[in-house]
């Protein structure tokens, strides 16, 4: 049920299933959950007191959109199932909290063979090619099955993710989980911002805008969230998010 819908998708994976790039700077060498790891890092991020509301947040959180949508997503998995999908959902490699990567989970949205699929496309098709270069997605992606492009349209697709919220991999709200290649390509100087906090099942650009935003839009939103958090902040996107999925606006 579990496994690797395309390593292509959004940057390369070592084969033992870490991401590649370079060792993280001491200043975010810190075990996840440890003492240090409740500390801002260089003055940036939560104190110790918001991880923990944060973290009662997601809790709850997780409880409630398992109660109201635990059906939804029994019948999402059974869709994907009887439409030929043995492999229901897949994990990709992201970029955590402190730089530790994590397997992010999903509902299977592409046919099969998706990457071979991708490779074919780019290689025939220019405009596509510099989309994805620019983006890390394509507009009219052809690996999307039908049921995908629903889930996708409505962020269904991420509902496996509240198993990495449960583990403390990821929060309800926070930036949006990158691969190592954006991570090392657009952040800059916002590299700190993005690893103070877990990544969010949504955030600020998924209530903005999606995927109509522009890289550089993403990353200034995601220095904005952590610059000025509260719990407040938190149930406010989480509403905002409700309207989205429903409009639809911005999703492919």
């Amino acid at each position: 049920m579990f496994g690797s819908e395309d390593a292509l998708m959004q940057g390369a994976v070592r084969a033992d299933g870490s991401v590649h790039g370079g060792e993280m700077p001491n200043a975010f060498d810190v075990k996840v959950g440890g003492d240090a790891a409740n500390e801002r890092l260089l003055g940036i991020g939560l104190s110790r007191a918001e991880h923990t509301l944060k973290r009662a947040f997601d809790l709850v959180s997780v409880a409630v959109i398992f109660v109201l949508f635990g059906w939804l997503m029994l019948a999402i998995a059974i869709a994907i199932r009887l439409g030929g999908g043995s492999q229901i959902i897949y994990g990709h490699t992201r970029v955590g909290r402190c730089g530790r990567p994590f397997k992010c989970y999903k509902f299977r949205s592409m046919v099969p063979n998706s990457s071979e699929v991708l490779r074919d496309l780019l290689e025939n098709d220019p405009e596509a090619r510099s989309q994805w270069e620019r983006d890390f997605k394509l507009k009219d992606d052809p690996r999307i099955t039908r049921i995908g492009r629903f889930i996708r349209k409505t962020s269904l697709d991420e509902l496996p993710q509240l198993w990495n919220v449960l583990v403390g991999e990821m929060s309800i709200v926070g930036p949006r989980p990158v691969v190592q290649d954006e991570f090392d390509f657009y952040y800059g100087d916002a590299k700190r911002h993005y690893l103070a906090v877990p990544p969010g099942l949504t955030g600020l650009w998924q209530v903005s805008g999606r995927n109509d935003l522009d890289y550089n839009e993403r990353v200034r939103l995601d220095v904005s969230y952590v610059d000025n958090w509260n719990v407040l902040t938190d149930f406010l996107i989480v509403m905002r998010t409700v309207k989205v999925m429903v409009v639809r606006r911005g999703a492919y």
